[in-house]
């Protein structure tokens, strides 16, 4: 069965015709369940991005490949997941998650902010990021 994760990257991005990603090639964020949530998120020692997004959802699925850019460039330096909420709706009850897509940024098993919406930008992502772990530009 191929993961809901790969099946919504293999729609097509129109501007140029290509998949967004072939089938059985893993995206670079990290996949967060109820199951896994407290270890990768609340217990890392690294800032941690959390994506709440559903397959069903455009906003989620245009920022999608931002996200994964995002997993790729911050990759030692903070976490970035993701968590469909369809198959993880624990986490999303726990956390209040209204609408989606939402952006959840830990710090210390804390939530350090909030972003609703598909509006937010990589470079103001990373700069947060950078920010908590410490790194200067």
């Amino acid at each position: 069965m191929i993961p809901p994760l790969v099946r919504y990257l293999n729609r097509v991005n129109f501007r140029t015709t290509k998949p967004l990603l072939q089938v059985g090639e893993r995206t670079m964020a990290l996949e967060i369940t109820d199951a896994n949530f407290e270890q990768e998120v609340l217990q890392s020692d690294k800032p941690v991005l959390v994506d709440f997004w559903a397959a069903w959802c455009g906003p989620c699925l245009a920022i999608a490949p931002m996200i994964d850019e995002l997993a790729t460039e911050m990759e030692g330096t903070a976490k970035v997941g993701k968590v469909d909420i369809d198959n993880n709706p624990t986490v999303a009850v726990n956390y209040g998650i209204r609408a989606i897509p939402t952006l959840l940024i830990f710090n210390n098993g804390e939530v350090a902010e909030q972003l609703v919406g598909g509006t937010v930008r990589k470079g103001d992502l990373a700069d947060k990021l950078n920010n908590l772990a410490g790194v200067t530009a």
